[in-house]
């Protein structure tokens, strides 16, 4: 949830696309969990100043945003880190058109296996704003 660190970033316009319903995101419900967890965590409190509280809305209003995606089929391993297994299978199992991320070297040969567009934030903002 890189995209709460910065108001100024990429990745804050590509979630405030999602809250206007002009880009759709795709989440499994270990994902969606994943994302409670990290967000919470002291470190990442000081990163973006949000409270346990606002944490909880925020949560709360993307959770109505996102797409749910139910996972079928389980790939692992894909790539070099255990813990982007589930970003990958939420993509793959919800027909993403792209995963956003900035870790794309991570991704680059699961992306390729499963015809999947790998991109960062700012490619995929200006990928909408053509």
């Amino acid at each position: 949830m890189a995209g709460l660190r910065s108001r100024f970033g990429a990745a804050n316009v590509l979630l405030r696309l999602v809250a206007n319903h002009r880009l759709q995101m795709l989440a499994a419900p270990p994902l969606f969990l994943e994302y409670e967890e990290v967000l919470k965590r002291a470190e990442q409190r000081l990163s973006h100043g949000l409270s346990l509280g606002e944490i909880d809305e925020l949560l709360a209003e993307l959770a109505a945003l996102v797409e749910p995606v139910d996972i079928h089929f389980q790939w692992r391993p894909q790539g070099r880190d255990p813990s982007d297994e589930m970003v990958l299978e939420a993509a793959v199992n919800g027909r993403a058109d792209a995963l956003v991320t900035y870790n794309i070297a991570d991704f680059a040969a699961a992306g390729e296996r499963f015809k999947l567009a790998i991109v960062e934030p700012a490619e995929l903002l200006r990928r909408v704003r053509r």
